[in-house]
């Protein structure tokens, strides 16, 4: 699991050397690959709307947080078999979701810096309540899908007595559209297909001999067909019972059968086209960092990977994936930048909340590169900062933990706060 830190402190000199020790220290001790979180300027407006804002940013930091978990897990369920290859979907503008945030930079045609605090958090929340929405109405559909199918595979299976016959049997094993004579199912075990042999033909009066034929069997015995004169049906059945012969109610109607064939074949089809195997692969280099030296990099970092195509784009491209598969991609993407534009928010307001006017702060993404040395890590951060006043020093961490998806289960990907 990557797990990133992000924190904030005053930018006046004394925390900017501050942050270059606290460089240093990471680095000699391998403790964590820190690296610039870049966050525009943006309209401050009154402390009391920002102090409304710290909570409503709060609140849709959950709600984005669940939505991606959701989705992810989507993605899982609709590959079934292929559930391996589930990581190579959950990418963020092209590129795995470490080497997005890692080189994260605002989006500034999405959610203009210039506008209102306010308009950009309500353009982030309604663009995350849509994708909600849109989630579960084609997640609903899907899974009234695979019900339906999981139903028709279930008549399926089972034993003889409870299974489907429309696969089993067929026209040419039936005696029909005669006035006297009718057909009949009857299930034998198998350790009685002698005593079947022997004595069908004389359960009733007015059985067809030589008349029987096994149609199929299973580990507890056979199906066998018996032709007799529709007016000893039911004496033929309590016959039957006495012998431990159990004949099966069906009626072969050729209409029927056919429809519940083609129902079958319509919605292993349509679920089917839901995901296709065709999978795109995550490109060599796109993975998260190679070398795990700890540094902050400059704004306009000429390492920041391609994004390439748009999210749209690669929604039309999608040759080979069904259409929930395609859409999954392409808004678990936009979800997943959302998200990270809503960590910024928060990172900007609770820095100003917290360091005050004019705003002068530097954000900074810390990667803990092992799971042991968190503790130590919050040691130096706790060190580092401790001429802070003791609210900020107790609490540099409280504005986000971010955690990324995971390589093992791409359903987890999460944040703490």
């Amino acid at each position: 699991m990557s797990e990133f830190w992000l924190i904030s402190a005053p930018g006046d000199k004394e925390n900017v050397q501050a942050l270059e020790r606290m460089n240093t220290v990471t680095s000699k001790s391998n403790l964590s690959y820190n690296t610039k979180f870049a966050i525009p300027d943006f309209k401050v407006g009154t402390l009391d709307s920002l102090v409304g804002l710290s909570d409503e940013l709060g609140k849709l930091d959950t709600f984005a947080e669940s939505l991606i978990r959701r989705m992810a897990q989507s993605v899982v369920e609709v590959m079934e078999d292929s559930k391996g290859k589930a990581q190579e979907h959950l990418l963020a503008n092209g590129v795995d979701l470490t080497s997005f945030v890692t080189h994260f930079e605002w989006d500034m045609a999405k959610y203009p810096a210039k506008q209102p605090l306010v308009s950009v958090v309500d353009t982030i929340a309604k663009q995350l309540a849509q994708i909600e929405m849109d989630l579960k109405s084609r997640t609903a559909a899907y899974n009234t899908l695979k019900t339906n199918l999981e139903n028709l595979e279930k008549k399926s299976m089972g034993n003889l007595f409870t299974r489907t016959l429309s696969d089993i049997v067929s026209k040419e094993d039936f005696v029909l559209d005669s006035e006297y004579l009718i057909t009949l199912l009857v299930i034998v075990p198998k350790s009685n297909y002698s005593q079947w042999q022997k004595t069908y033909e004389s359960l009733s009066d007015m059985v067809v001999p030589r008349s029987t034929k096994l149609i199929t069997e299973d580990k507890e015995g056979g199906l066998f067909t018996v032709t007799l004169f529709r007016k000893v049906i039911e004496d033929f059945k309590t016959k039957a019972k006495e012998n431990k012969f159990t004949v099966r109610e069906f009626y072969y109607d050729e209409k029927e059968i056919k429809r519940e064939r083609e129902e079958m074949a319509r919605l292993l089809s349509d679920k089917k086209q839901q995901y296709q195997t065709s999978c795109v692969a995550l490109k060599k280099g796109s993975s998260t960092f190679p070398d795990h030296k700890v540094k902050v990099t400059p704004l306009g970092n000429p390492d920041r990977p391609a994004a390439g195509q748009t999210d749209r784009e690669r929604e039309s491209e999608g040759e080979g994936e069904g259409p929930l598969l395609r859409w999954l991609k392409v808004n678990f993407s936009e979800a997943f930048i959302a998200w990270i534009h809503v960590k910024a928010l928060r990172v900007f307001v609770e820095s100003v909340l917290r360091y005050g006017l004019p705003v002068n702060f530097q954000a900074v993404l810390l990667q803990p590169l092992k799971k042991s040395s968190t503790k130590r890590l919050r040691e130096v951060l706790n060190s580092v900062f401790r001429h802070l006043d003791e609210v900020a020093a107790t609490s540099i961490l409280d504005n986000c933990i971010l955690r990324s998806v995971p390589r093992g289960d791409p359903s987890q990907a999460g944040a703490e706060h």
